[in-house]
């Protein structure tokens, strides 16, 4: 937005040109005021309140050491040229913490001055009066003044506690700063950040929710597309193009759409190739709703029907998907949930003659990947917390085991050839409630039953979940 404006102001000189358009001088003059959509919390049913952000702040006062100073400053505006920027992600522990999406700024927050904010002295939609007005800070200051004021809340403080991932320059080469870490009171924030976001509240659950129904109506369009439109890049488009149609603001990140073979690559992303005949396709989307991520994995027959080896490799994985999802409770932990999964697919997979037995070792070799991971602002959130702890209502993550069969062996892995270039993931968003969970994914078949229907069915372009769950069952 401020690129943009600046180019405007620039190409019409300020606006001095438009008298004789006035439409176009009245979108000229909101442009240069509109504030973020964040900041219109309080009138959007969808987004969090500032009071929740206020309560937020003090949540992490509470639990950092006394006299600590926390500095957690934005993501910054990366370019893809010279000129033209990427489009703009804001860093989780920043958006947490101020409600504000925009580039550019730094938050520090101590019990002596609150919530203080260092905002970028050219921003138009961002700066030391939205600051104050609208993310409620309790101080403000251009970002040019922080090498006067930021030097002295350091030195006053025991410990200064940063967001490694956005080490900002606007304060790193400060002298006040450098001298800090050499006396090693300098340390990483995000263990503190990661805890107060590991348990969603209520809003936080809503826009969750929003987030997963996007991309799952989103996908299952998708599945559809798929029985004529074979190409990975067209089915990528049209995942895109589904979940911003309904609101989302950006996909969580780069789609996986691999056709056969290439499902068998994990993190998959060239989405560049053609779904044979009687081959999977294995997606793996999300999307972001203001801030709030969704992630959801299905494989499917594009041509409507399972081969006699797919069909065994996806009944286990479907089975072990269902299995891990029952467990899914309070006080019960990711790694208990992994340690599940792998017993039930390092079985399946000895029955099926893909795995040796007294070769459990070369499991790794097959499926590589964790059981799940918390989910939130970030597709991997909370990642400094120990797999070990006990899940708690409000926690959100995912359940995604899966097999993944090269076409031509691979190290020690020597699986029959009929299940040779084989991928096959099946993911699902798991919310903890207060005594069982909710899958907010269930609307999307993985059934085999189910998704075989599914692929059958009429050539209706267009279909919702409840329309497709009721032809399915």
């Amino acid at each position: 937005m401020a690129t943009a404006v600046r180019l405007l102001r620039r190409s019409l000189r300020g606006g001095e040109h438009l008298g004789s358009y006035p439409l176009l001088k009245i979108w000229y003059d909101e442009l240069l005021t509109a504030p973020d959509q964040l900041m219109l919390a309080n009138q959007h049913p969808d987004l969090i309140l500032s009071d929740e952000y206020i309560s937020r702040r003090k949540k992490l006062l509470e639990v950092l050491p006394e006299k600590s100073l926390a500095i957690i400053a934005s993501a910054e505006q990366q370019m893809m040229t010279d000129v033209v920027p990427y489009s703009f992600r804001q860093n989780g522990d920043y958006l947490y913490i101020t409600g504000c999406a925009q580039p550019g700024g730094v938050a520090v927050l101590s019990e002596e001055t609150g919530l203080c904010m260092f905002m970028p002295d050219t921003s138009q939609t961002a700066g030391v009066e939205a600051a104050e007005n609208f993310f409620k800070a309790d101080k403000a200051f251009p970002l040019s003044e922080m090498q006067k004021i930021l030097p002295e809340m350091i030195e006053r403080s025991k410990e200064v506690y940063h967001n490694v991932k956005t080490l900002s320059p606007s304060y790193k080469n400060l002298d006040s700063f450098r001298r800090a870490s050499l006396n090693n009171k300098v340390k990483d924030i995000a263990y503190y950040t990661d805890e107060l976001r590991w348990i969603k509240s209520k809003s936080e659950i809503g826009l969750m929710r929003e987030s997963a129904s996007i991309v799952s109506q989103s996908l299952l369009q998708t599945m559809l597309l798929s029985r004529t439109h074979r190409e990975e890049s067209q089915l990528a488009a049209k995942i895109e193009y589904e979940c911003k149609m309904r609101g989302a603001q950006r996909m969580g990140f780069h789609p996986v759409v691999g056709g056969g073979a290439n499902g068998s690559v994990i993190h998959y992303s060239r989405n560049d190739g053609r779904v044979k005949a009687g081959e999977l396709l294995l997606m793996d989307v999300g999307c972001e709703y203001h801030g709030y991520l969704s992630d959801l994995t299905r494989t499917w027959p594009p041509c409507g029907r399972f081969s006699p080896a797919q069909e065994e490799l996806y009944s286990l994985i479907l089975e072990t998907n269902k299995e891990c999802i029952k467990l899914c409770k309070p006080g019960a932990s990711i790694n208990e949930i992994h340690n599940h999964s792998v017993k039930m697919l390092i079985k399946g997979f000895q029955e099926l003659g893909i795995l040796e037995k007294g070769k459990s070792i070369q499991y790794n070799y097959l499926n590589p990947t964790a059981i799940g991971h918390s989910l939130g602002m970030d597709i991997h959130d909370s990642v400094k917390l120990s797999k070990d702890k006990p899940l708690e209502p409000g926690v959100i993550i995912t359940i995604e085991p899966g097999v993944y069969i090269p076409p031509v062996p691979i190290l020690k892995e020597n699986a029959p050839n009929r299940y040779r270039g084989i991928g096959i993931r099946i993911e699902d968003e798991v919310l903890i409630t207060e005594s069982s969970h909710e899958v907010l994914t269930a609307s999307v078949p993985k059934e085999i039953s189910h998704i075989t229907t599914l692929m059958n069915m009429g050539s209706s372009s267009m279909m919702d979940a409840h329309e497709l769950r009721a032809a399915c069952s």
